[in-house]
């Protein structure tokens, strides 16, 4: 891939960890101006300045993707910083869990609004500046639960990252008009800082469920969003990319007792 990174003017929301960090640290390593959004000034300062401590470009913000007026000030912000913004990483989510029993109204709609309806702000809030980019990116960071796989407890996180799917392929529609393609990644299981602390027998019965044995790392999936926000994803739009080690191929257990080492 070459180096069409550069320079590019890169918001990030949730950006302060976990995969949203790793978003950053990996676009600003390849030139990036990155702006890292986060709720909280002080999370977000303290990824920018490890990110400027290692050489590179990145300013801390603070925005609230729940909130439309919240991002419409980040957007122009960062617009004025920067010059523009080029790159989407739609990245904020949150994922509380709750049993259907005792999931409440607010329950789902504090998860939704910050998952899906926060992916509709970010975009309607940087959509000016990307339709006055050269070419514009849109990458959001859905995941293998919901769209493709389940998990107990989080029905309500998996009914907003498929909402984000059936968004992006619409939006995928009005934004090709302006130059401007929208693709998302799902991650499977990724190492971030919230599983590091249910230890080494939780991760490694997790680890045993992926084909390639490991959890992701957050580089793979900055990797991946990266290609596709490169010039070279150019008529690439309105399509997913699972990462997630294979997890999702075996049909059953037995499947995945077939498998041999070389």
């Amino acid at each position: 891939m070459s180096n069409t990174i550069k320079d590019k003017s890169v918001l990030i929301t949730g950006a302060s960890k976990g995969i949203g960090k790793g978003i950053a640290r990996i676009f600003a390593n390849h030139g990036a101006q990155v702006a890292v959004v986060a709720r909280h000034m002080e999370s977000a300062e303290e990824c920018a300045a490890e990110i400027r401590n290692s050489g590179w470009n990145a300013k801390a913000f603070v925005g609230d993707v729940s909130d439309r007026t919240s991002m419409m000030n980040l957007a122009q912000e960062v617009a004025q910083t920067f010059g523009g913004i080029d790159v989407l990483c739609a990245n904020a989510g949150i994922f509380p869990s709750a049993s259907l029993e005792e999931m409440t109204g607010d329950h789902w709609d504090q998860v939704i609004n910050t998952n899906a309806r926060g992916t509709l702000f970010a975009l309607q809030a940087c959509l000016p500046y990307l339709k006055s980019a050269h070419y514009g990116r849109v990458i959001i960071t859905s995941s293998i639960t919901g769209p493709v796989t389940g998990y107990a407890g989080w029905s309500h996180y998996g009914a907003s990252k498929a909402a984000q799917l059936g968004f992006m392929r619409s939006a995928a529609l009005e934004l090709a008009h302006y130059n401007i393609t929208i693709n998302a990644v799902m991650p499977g299981n990724i190492l971030t800082e919230g599983l590091q602390g249910l230890g080494n027998d939780y991760l490694e019965r997790m680890a045993s469920s992926i084909p390639l044995k490991r959890l992701g790392s957050v580089e793979d999936i900055a990797h991946a969003a990266l290609f596709l926000a490169s010039k070279e994803a150019g008529f690439i739009t309105g399509q997913t990319l699972i990462v997630d080690g294979g997890q999702t191929i075996p049909e059953n257990v037995e499947a995945m007792g077939s498998l041999t080492t070389c």
